[in-house]
């Protein structure tokens, strides 16, 4: 039986949903534009459920279905911990947990010339955004932001990278701040970048005196 589309686009929001769902109906939603990610698929004005999870929403408008596993699927737009396997003359190529490798541009830097291009040995590790992510091809990435300023992006040095499911990581990533987030807080000062690919880098200042 077909599943008809939700009058709502809240509806489906932090349920389970299911492969073949029909979460959201565009033509009941004028004048919004709306994000997709991960596990969703549009077709005409119905957004469907490409995978099992729990259909999750961030402001401004976007939708993902989120479920936790150790395979990522590349989305235009993602936050993602790089490390890099290789540097070619107009890129590096750089392991994202992906199906395949990502490339990075010599010049997807802010103020990126060739007079500047930065130098990578393999191996580092990089918090960097997925610009395409196209089927079939090798996604693309970038260490600005949609503005083109190098935000937070950028090669992360010291610390410590460990790997989690992507459950996990939009966890850590939720509003409001993640629960262990906040506990670490009280007894550490410490700065975290969390890759939606599933890994997460701690660099730890120090301990809050009271800890001492």
């Amino acid at each position: 039986m077909e599943n008809k589309p939700s009058s709502s686009p809240t509806s489906f929001v932090d349920q389970s949903v299911v492969p073949g769902d029909v979460v959201l109906d565009l033509s009941n939603m004028t004048n919004q534009t709306l994000k997709l990610g991960g596990g969703l698929r549009q077709d005409c004005d119905a957004i469907s459920v490409m995978k099992a999870g729990k259909l999750r929403f961030s402001n401004p408008n976007k939708y993902w279905v989120e479920s936790s596993q150790k395979r990522y699927v590349p989305h235009a737009g993602d936050s993602v911990l790089g490390i890099v396997v290789d540097s070619k003359a107009d890129n590096f190529l750089v392991d994202i947990k992906g199906p395949g490798l990502a490339f990075l541009p010599v010049l997807a830097f802010e103020g990126g010339t060739r007079r500047n291009i930065p130098r990578f040995e393999i191996g580092t590790l990089l918090y960097v955004r997925v610009v395409k992510a196209n089927p079939g091809m090798n996604p693309e990435l970038s260490c600005t932001d949609a503005s083109g300023k190098a935000a937070e992006f950028g090669q992360l040095k010291d610390g410590y990278m460990f790997e989690s499911s992507t459950g996990l990581s939009r966890m850590l990533l939720s509003s409001p701040t993640c629960p262990v987030l906040d506990a670490l807080g009280k007894k550490l000062s410490f700065e975290t970048a969390v890759g939606l690919n599933g890994r997460v880098w701690v660099f730890i200042l120090f301990l809050r005196p009271s800890y001492l």
